[in-house]
């Protein structure tokens, strides 16, 4: 019997697991893992999955380490990557989802991508067809709809542009939506396991969840679900995912999004690791039978309960001989199958990038270098601006969020007072952080004495101090007030400052 590959699960500091030891239920040896850790860890990762002499790693790769990645591939061929990084070619940004699409001749909205600006804001005050859809092609926590705009005229979409800085400019027809809502399909070995309609909240027009969307598992059409299993079948996917638009006049279905890292729940993920083993093992372990449109059922049970429910199986009919002329099983139109071996030929960098049309002049070096990194101060950031981070969740911008409505926060480490946040994730953080210094000359005591270090007593002597020399020209001046030794002055200079 041939012997099973070694597995590890490939994770990275500060992303979501998608996969752990439950989800492999019956698989008899040790599962590694390995985790990368950001900041020049390349090469130490790739000593740790030498050393544990790895054959396949699993797990999905977030955008900001994509190119990482690859050079890591590069430096271990013998080691099998699931999903493969040409598969994940489409999880790294919205253009590549574009790329993607265009490659393989998959129905997608008509889409403009401009690396010059002023290309991009001809066609969108000269050509384009409003509504447009604009949406950040690069960048961490890509998803959940934060970064995606509708504008409705030449003027919205240049203030949008001016203000969010995306580069490229990024920008679709907007698709009629059919019942004001796109569909999600999960899908494993280029079989739909589970589909849903998302709708748009009330005075919304995006659809995810996340923000105010609502679901529906009922009548998924079967256009969507075809266009779902071409795409996965493209990027030889042994798990995928598609957002798809169905068009209210057409009824033509479009892809918006594809990858191979979304949300799902646990049973899904249960299935594509029995999937996975069946795979790795030639066929020892069986495959998930999923019937087709099971999901209908399913959806009928409480999300909450769903979420808690791992390994459902579903058992194939064998009739009796006695009715077996009486059973009308309804023929499942697709079949679970193996993934095909992804080759460096699959992505599509050879699609010509006039074609989208990219600007030609700038390179794909230079595109990467002029990539604008917006700088998030805390104390005034949005939700959306906070999902920027590495490794956010909603559940902790919104910690954030609160902490700074009660406290003014002057340098990063303050968010050590919240359990979930320690020092490495303030590293991964900081060259996206604004200097967040308070100007002490405009500061009001309000604003001082929620400074951490100063309170009610120093706030107040340090407004008073200001008001009667007409403003302070140096720091060192603080030291002129009762109890501001030298460590102390040290402390209110990584606190406050003069001027911007």
């Amino acid at each position: 019997m041939k012997k099973l590959p070694k597995l590890g699960f490939l994770y990275l500091d500060y992303v979501l697991r998608f996969f752990d030891k439950s989800n492999f239920k019956g698989w008899p040896d040790k599962i590694e893992t390995v985790t990368y850790h950001w900041k020049n860890d390349k090469n130490r990762f790739i000593k740790e999955v030498k050393r544990k002499k790895i054959d396949v790693l699993i797990g999905n790769i977030p955008a900001t380490a994509y190119d990482t990645f690859v050079e890591i591939s590069k430096e271990l061929p013998n080691v099998r990557f699931v999903p493969s990084l040409e598969t994940q070619f489409s999880n790294k940004s919205k253009e590549n989802v574009t790329l993607f699409c265009e490659k393989y001749n998959l129905s997608v909205p008509y889409t403009k991508i401009f690396y010059n600006k002023e290309k991009g804001f001809k066609y969108l005050k000269n050509k384009a067809k409003y509504p447009q859809i604009v949406k950040r092609s690069y960048g961490p926590s890509n998803y959940g709809g934060y970064y995606v705009h509708k504008v409705d005229n030449y003027k919205e979409a240049k203030t949008l542009l001016e203000k969010e800085k995306y580069n490229p400019i990024y920008t679709q027809d907007a698709i009629d939506l059919k019942f004001s809502g796109d569909i999600r399909v999960m899908l494993i070995g280029h079989k739909p396991v589970c589909a849903f309609w998302r709708f748009s909240g009330e005075g919304q027009w995006i659809t995810n969840t996340s923000q105010g969307g609502s679901m529906s598992y009922e009548n998924v059409p079967m256009n969507a679900l075809e266009l779902a299993v071409e795409a996965s079948k493209a990027a030889k996917a042994e798990y995928w995912a598609c957002d798809i638009a169905i068009d209210a006049k057409t009824d033509k279905a479009y892809i918006l999004e594809c990858a191979t890292a979304f949300a799902a729940f646990p049973y899904i993920r249960d299935w594509i690791c029995q999937y996975l083993m069946w795979d790795f093992s030639n066929g020892r372990f069986p495959m998930p039978h999923v019937p087709l449109f099971s999901w209908e059922e399913l959806g009928k049970i409480d999300s909450s309960l769903l979420r808690t429910m791992r390994h459902i199986g579903f058992s194939k009919y064998k009739p009796s001989c006695d009715g077996t002329y009486f059973i009308n099983e309804p023929k499942d139109k697709f079949k679970m199958e193996i993934a095909e071996p992804s080759l460096p030929s699959d992505v599509p960098a050879s699609i010509a990038p006039e074609k989208l049309p990219i600007a030609k002049e700038l390179s794909k070096n230079a595109i990467r270098d002029n990539l604008e990194i917006n700088k998030i101060n805390l104390n005034c950031a949005s939700l959306t601006d906070l999902m920027t981070l590495h490794g956010m969740e909603e559940d902790l911008a919104l910690e954030i969020s609160e902490y700074a409505k009660n406290n003014v926060i002057t340098d990063s480490s303050d968010l050590l007072e919240l359990e979930s946040i320690d020092e490495q994730v303030l590293k991964t953080w900081d060259e996206n952080l604004d200097d967040m210094r308070v100007d002490i000359n405009t500061a009001d005591e309000s604003i001082l004495k929620k400074i951490k270090g100063i309170g009610a007593k120093l706030a107040k002597n340090i407004f008073e101090f200001r008001n009667k020399n007409k403003g302070i020209k140096d720091l060192d001046q603080l030291k002129e007030l009762e109890g501001i030794g030298k460590n102390k002055l040290a402390q209110l200079k990584s606190r406050l400052k003069i001027g911007e």
